[in-house]
Order: structure tokens, then sequence, then C-alpha cells
């Protein structure tokens, strides 16, 4: 994959979009800041970067109402089939993300409790399946269920 692949998901809550991007040739390594929270960096790299957003649809008249999930995860560069439980998450650096005027509760977080799986349907086509829980803030995307159609067959 020598471009990134940005879909508008079909499954996603009634009051917001949802966009999952595949970013080739990057790394990502999360960092703490001086108050101790934790910040996504994307440099150039030998992996690809899985990034899927939520934002809510701002509430109108309302300020402060931007609210926005997503979770991040570090893939091989060439995408290829595998499962992955719990504490093994963390192998491809799955972290999930809540962006909001919710003091106290905003962040990003290494995810340690769910389900990710990438599964070959064809050469060019793969299905991610993901299903995680975040004990330490409120979430509303809980599951990722996504076909992704990828552009060359860069895969094996």
């Amino acid at each position: 994959m020598s471009e990134s692949i940005i879909i508008t998901t079909e499954i996603c809550p009634n009051n917001g979009v949802c966009v999952l991007e595949l970013i080739p040739n990057k790394s990502l390594i999360f960092k703490t800041d001086e108050f101790g929270n934790l910040y996504p960096v994307i440099s150039e790299g030998e992996k690809t970067i899985l990034k899927y957003t939520y934002k809510k649809n701002p509430i109108s008249k309302t300020q402060d109402s931007n609210y926005t999930e997503i979770v991040y995860a570090e893939l091989g560069k060439t995408i290829t089939e595998f499962s992955l439980n719990n504490e093994d998450l963390q192998t491809i650096k799955l972290y999930f993300g809540r962006l909001c005027f919710c003091k106290g509760e905003t962040g990003y977080y290494p995810i340690k409790n769910g389900i990710f799986k990438i599964t070959k349907i064809d050469r060019k086509t793969i299905k991610i399946d993901f299903e995680f829980n975040i004990n330490k803030v409120p979430q509303i995307i809980s599951k990722i269920n996504e076909t992704i159609y990828l552009k060359s067959n860069d895969t094996n």
C-alpha cells in the first residue's frame, strides 16, 4: 500500500460521522506530557497506521459541544491476517482516545480488554473485526467491523 486509504464507514452512531484511515509508511508512538497524559506521535516509518475516528455532530448553538473518539493501531507494512486479544492488543499499540470538554474524562488510553482480528477476504480486501472496552472513561464506540479494499496488491 503506497497511499492512504480513507473510508467513511457504514456502521456509525446516527449522531455522527465515522472515518477509517490506513496510513502507510508511518510509525506510531505514544508520549506523555508534563501532566502525565498520553498523546500520539505519528512519524515516518515502516508500518501502516490504522486510525478510526468517530466525530459526534456538534449541538447547534452550544459552545464546546465537540466530541471525538479515536482508535489507533500500528499494523505491519504489509497487512496480514492475525487475531489478538486483551493484553496482546498492545503489540499493535492499540489505543483509544476520548477528546471532549469532559473534565477528567478525556485523553488516550491503552486498550487491554477486547479482540482485534484482521481477516483476508482476497488479495486486495481485508475485514477488520474489533470489539473492546475501556474502563477508565465512558465510550460510545466499542465495535469496529469494516471491510476495506486495498488499492494495491501490497498484501501477502
